[in-house]
């Protein structure tokens, strides 16, 4: 059975679409426990989980395109963003930590941007791992959970927390050396062809 080549590219489009509409669900109240909330993190939750779909269906039926491979890490940062900014707006989660997430992320998405037209930058496991890692911590945090569990579940979400915030920084660091590898052989293979 065939699909629609620009299917995954779709439901890409559609999770950064939702990045927006989930930040004003959790921010409606101001973050209360209440229908908007619950709402707001399964919207995060059916949204990021799409991010398996669409890379399912491309590599499945043969569809995988630059474009693709370009907007899928950027949907993935735009519904995180969203959600660590939303967390802090709340007073949830420290400021210095989506400040720190954020960097990272606009950094290596203006970076995939910009050699964009020479080469584009899939995303490396390391990166997925951190993504899976972040939705995870997320999803718990926006998740009013406490509510039906008791408290303890605060402590889960500090640690789930901190493993996301390494692996963003570890598989930043990752990248950065990775292009710079791939720089210095590019430069060294265009000398050596001279």
């Amino acid at each position: 059975m065939a699909i629609p080549r620009q299917l995954p590219n779709a439901i890409t489009i559609v999770r950064i679409l939702c990045a927006p509409i989930f930040l004003w669900m959790l921010l409606a109240d101001q973050g209360a426990d209440g229908a908007l909330r619950w709402w707001a993190a399964v919207l995060f939750i059916v949204a990021i989980a799409t991010d398996g779909i669409d890379g399912y269906l491309a590599r499945r039926y043969e569809v995988v395109t630059d474009l693709g491979k370009l907007l899928d890490p950027i949907a993935d940062k735009a519904l995180t963003g969203c959600a660590f900014v939303g967390l802090s707006i709340l007073g949830e989660l420290p400021v210095w930590v989506t400040v720190l997430v954020l960097v990272r992320e606009i950094g290596i998405t203006v970076h995939r941007l910009v050699v964009a037209s020479d080469h584009v930058v899939a995303a490396a496991w390391m990166g997925k791992l951190k993504t899976v890692a972040q939705a995870v911590a997320l999803s718990l945090a926006l998740l009013p959970l406490w509510t039906v569990v008791g408290e303890w579940i605060h402590v889960v979400n500090t640690v789930t927390m901190w493993i996301a915030v390494i692996l963003t920084l570890a598989s930043g660091l990752d990248y950065v050396v990775t292009e710079v590898r791939g720089a210095r052989g590019s430069r060294g293979a265009d000398g050596s062809a001279r």
